[in-house]
This record gives structure tokens, C-alpha cells and sequence, in this order.
């Protein structure tokens, strides 16, 4: 049976109550992390300070292979916060779920959802369009981004912005939506088998929980890598 959401609405729109849960605690671990993980910071560094340090180095590393040089640093801390939100929300939906008797679901991955990972890419590509005139100015952009190397690229150059916006976030929507569905129904062979599927299921789902983790740790590099690709696009001048 399909899980349905909680859902809530102020006025005449209507809201998924479970995704807007969702996001808000993984907000809300993100902020912890990072706030715990940077308390009394020290000069030689250690445990937690160690951890928080190797993923802004991590990331460094994704920004040095995708940005010039000299952009690294203005966009470094956009791509930390855009890391550390789309992992979390990557797993925290892995670890459990919560489904009450009349299935609906209380806890899932808020990128299970099209509408949030669509609304992530559209933001990143609207924010490569921000950079991109900043940039270059309003005609230097448009030039840059859509008349170069040739002009009569201009319409598949116009229809690359769409395409990017629906693969970036389906890419993240469909892994992330198949690991949990996956999930649920090993899970559900106990409640059709019975307790003698036990042996089965238990060692089945961890380690398919331990798969998911880590294609939820690949798919945020991912989309922050094709993040910062797509900005870089913007950005430097077409030759």
C-alpha cells in the first residue's frame, strides 16, 4: 500500500507535512554539526574539529577541479552548506521510518520527493544565472552563455538550461526515492511471509541500508560536483 504524507494548509494551499518536518530536522542537524563541531577551535586540530575540517578540505578539492582558482573561495561555504544538507537529507530516511496503522508516513528522506530535489536544482541553476551576470554584466552574460563558441547553438543551449534543471534533481529524487522503497518492501516480507522470513530479512535489509548510505553519500558529491560544474559554465568566459 502506498505511504501517504501528513498533510496541513494555511489558507488554500495545502502543504506535505512530513517533507516540511523532514527538512526543517535536517536543517536543524546540519546547524548542530556544524555548531558542535566548531566549538573551542584549536590550533592543532582534533576528533571533532578533525572531522569538520576534512569535509571542508573534501569539498576544496571537488571546488579546485570544477572552478578557477580564484573562485574557490566565493563559493566554498555555499558548497559545504549545500553538502552537509543534501547528505543528511540523503540519509536520514535510510536509518528508519516511521508509518503509523493508517500508513501515513512521519519520517522519510526529504529528497524522496521530486518537489524538493526539483526545487533544489532549479535554485543552484537559478543561482548559476545570478553569478553568471554578476559576472559579466547582463549582455556579457548573455553573450558568454548562449553566442559562444558559435551562435547557432542557441536553442540547444536554451533547452541544456531545462534538461539541467529536471536531471540534476531526478538523478538525486530517484536514487535516494528507490533505496527507500527497496527498503519498505524487504521490510514487508515479515508482515507477508511471517517471523520465519527473519533470518532472511534481517541480514538482507542491512546490508541494502548499508548500500543506501552509501549512495546517498555518492549522490550528494554528486550534485554538488554537477552543482559547480553547471556554475563554472557561467562563469568563466567561453572561448
Amino acid at each position: 500500500m502506498e505511504d501517504k504524507s501528513l498533510m496541513f494548509h494555511i489558507g488554500p494551499i495545502w502543504f506535505d507535512g512530513t517533507v516540511t518536518l523532514m527538512t526543517a530536522i535536517t536543517c536543524i542537524i546540519v546547524f548542530a554539526l556544524v555548531f558542535v563541531c566548531t566549538r573551542n577551535l584549536q590550533m592543532k586540530p582534533k576528533g571533532k574539529q578533525n572531522f569538520i575540517e576534512w569535509i571542508i578540505d573534501f569539498i576544496k578539492g571537488i571546488l579546485s577541479e570544477n572552478l578557477p582558482s580564484k573562485e574557490i573561495n566565493n563559493f566554498h561555504l555555499l558548497s559545504v552548506t549545500l553538502f552537509l544538507f543534501v547528505f543528511v537529507a540523503n540519509e536520514i530516511g535510510l536509518v528508519t521510518k516511521i508509518v503509523t496503522r493508517n500508513e501515513i508516513t512521519f519520517w522519510k528522506s526529504p529528497t524522496a520527493d521530486p518537489f524538493v530535489t526539483l526545487t533544489l536544482a532549479l535554485m543552484m541553476i537559478a543561482l548559476t544565472h545570478y553569478f553568471g551576470v554578476k559576472t559579466f554584466g547582463l549582455k556579457g552574460y548573455i553573450k558568454n552563455s548562449y553566442f559562444k563558441p558559435v551562435s547557432f547553438l542557441l536553442p540547444i543551449k536554451i533547452i541544456e538550461e531545462f534538461t539541467n534543471v529536471i536531471t540534476l534533481g531526478l538523478r538525486l529524487y530517484g536514487n535516494i526515492f528507490a533505496g527507500e522503497v527497496l527498503l519498505g518492501l524487504i521490510a514487508n516480507m515479515m508482515n507477508q511471509i511471517g517471523w520465519l522470513s527473519l533470518p532472511l530479512v534481517i541480514p538482507l535489509e542491512m546490508v541494502w541500508i548499508g548500500f543506501s548510505l552509501f549512495i546517498g553519500a555518492i549522490q550528494a558529491y554528486v550534485f554538488v560536483t554537477l552543482s559547480m560544474v553547471f556554475m563554472s559554465h557561467k562563469i568563466e568566459a567561453e572561448h
